[in-house]
């Protein structure tokens, strides 16, 4: 069984590295006091620093992207800490990377009691990251082996995407991290639903964590909704609706915990004794002869 505490991050002005090492240090702290040994936090959470510029600069969308690349460092090393000092897991959300090409990417780490356990970038970007931003994809799926299980980390419009999950899943990852940041109830119920379809097709676990809350001082990170949740396959010994766990409010007013237990050995049982085998019978789809297109 493990335990696992998926944030809904509230995007709070934090206006000196002091003030945000003391805030990030306490949210995780309050987690792992819980007994939990995953956190997660959303994509774009380490945007946050964008709040210890100047006014002009955090107002302004590139250059609060080029302004906190130089916090960089000190974040990952501050990471790695409480994921040692904590004895925990920590996938901290994502950030705007600015790689050796010129580009940036939208890079989510993961953390454990070990270190630095490496990164997964985003692959498909929306149409802001692209036409605003111009934040360019990654490449490539990472898989994460750690005491807990094996793990990915697909980042929010990644989970809409049914082959990336599928990939995963062939490389036997069981639990998918899903950090997501969405301005609408729309958008986030896009990734809820990818989340949970993903979690169907593959009989796996998608544990999800959005950003919350209004920022009017940061251009990127102005409006935030969502819910955080654990979702699995609905099926025998499983919660009917998939759902293990979901925040009960859809934009709290402070950055919140969500808490869950999950039991991996239980999500593969469902693949070896569920009602039905949409893992095993994936390829099924890719017939021809099913795909053919009758005539009337």
């Amino acid at each position: 069984m493990i335990s696992l505490a998926a944030c809904q991050y509230h995007i709070d002005l934090l206006t000196s590295w002091e003030a945000y090492a003391a805030h990030l240090s306490a949210l995780c702290e309050e987690a792992a006091g819980q007994g939990a040994r995953l956190l997660l936090l959303p994509e774009y959470a380490g945007l946050v620093l964008s709040g210890q510029l100047p006014e002009e600069q955090r107002g302004d969308l590139q250059a609060s992207i080029a302004g906190i690349q130089p916090l960089l460092p000190r974040w990952l090393e501050l990471c790695e800490d409480l994921a040692q000092r904590l004895n925990v897991y920590l996938q901290p959300g994502s950030l705007p990377v600015l790689d050796a090409d010129g580009r940036y990417r939208n890079r989510a780490w993961l953390f454990g009691p070990e270190g630095n356990l490496g990164s997964q970038d985003k692959l498909i970007m929306t149409r802001f990251e692209l036409e605003q931003w111009d934040i360019a994809a990654g490449q490539g799926l990472r898989v994460f082996d750690t005491e807990l299980g094996r793990l990915g980390i697909l980042i929010c419009y990644d989970n809409e995407f049914p082959l990336l999950a599928r990939r995963l899943a062939e490389a036997g990852v069981d639990l998918i991290l899903a950090p997501s940041c969405t301005d609408t109830e729309a958008g986030f119920h896009r990734v809820r639903v990818g989340a949970q379809a993903r979690a169907l097709e593959n009989q796996i676990a998608v544990l999800q964590a959005p950003t919350v809350g209004l920022a009017p001082w940061s251009p990127a990170l102005d409006e935030n909704i969502g819910r955080a949740a654990l979702y699995v396959p609905p099926d025998r010994g499983m919660p009917s609706s998939g759902v293990i766990a979901e925040s009960a409010e859809l934009c709290p007013s402070e950055s919140r915990w969500l808490y869950a237990e999950l039991d991996l050995a239980e999500v593969r049982r469902v693949r070896e004794q569920g009602q039905v085998f949409t893992r095993r019978d994936w390829p099924l789809q890719f017939d021809e002869a099913r795909l053919a297109l009758r005539q009337s």
